[in-house]
């Protein structure tokens, strides 16, 4: 694994930082309508960026909270050339600093093994999993 420097900050990027970090992961329902990325971006409730030492945007995480009770995780999403270098990690360790004191961390993602074990190492668990007793979650996407 290759890590990479990295500074994490509270910052919500410009509109073409993030259609091109939305891009380079394939998240083109996001930069399918530009303006609503930004709102969405101004509306979510925290946004940490990752940047290399040139300034140049690899991560972001995003979150929907009430910052008491429930931290809703909506997007972490690192550049393809930086996966696998910590960018990811730090991100998620900073956020979930950031809410310590929040009872539920929640988060959707794929279905893809990496996906499992990445959340995994961190502590989450399937809903369904989870002790002593099992929880259900639902989405409905439109």
């Amino acid at each position: 694994m290759v890590t990479v420097t990295t500074t994490i900050r509270d910052e919500r990027p410009d509109t073409d930082e993030l259609v091109v970090l939305y891009d380079a992961v394939g998240w083109t329902a996001y930069t399918q309508d530009p303006a609503a990325l930004t709102a969405a971006i101004v509306g979510s409730h925290r946004v940490l960026t990752a940047r290399d030492d040139a300034g140049h945007l690899l991560g972001l995480v995003r979150t929907v909270s009430d910052g008491v009770t429930i931290v809703y995780v909506q997007d972490l999403l690192v550049v393809p050339s930086a996966h696998r270098s910590g960018v990811g990690s730090a991100l998620l360790g900073a956020v979930l600093d950031r809410y310590a004191g929040v009872r539920q961390t929640v988060l959707l993602t794929d279905d893809e093994p990496g996906q499992r074990a990445f959340y995994e190492s961190r502590g989450f668990v399937e809903a369904h999993d989870v002790e002593p007793q099992p929880l259900r979650s639902f989405v409905l996407l439109r």
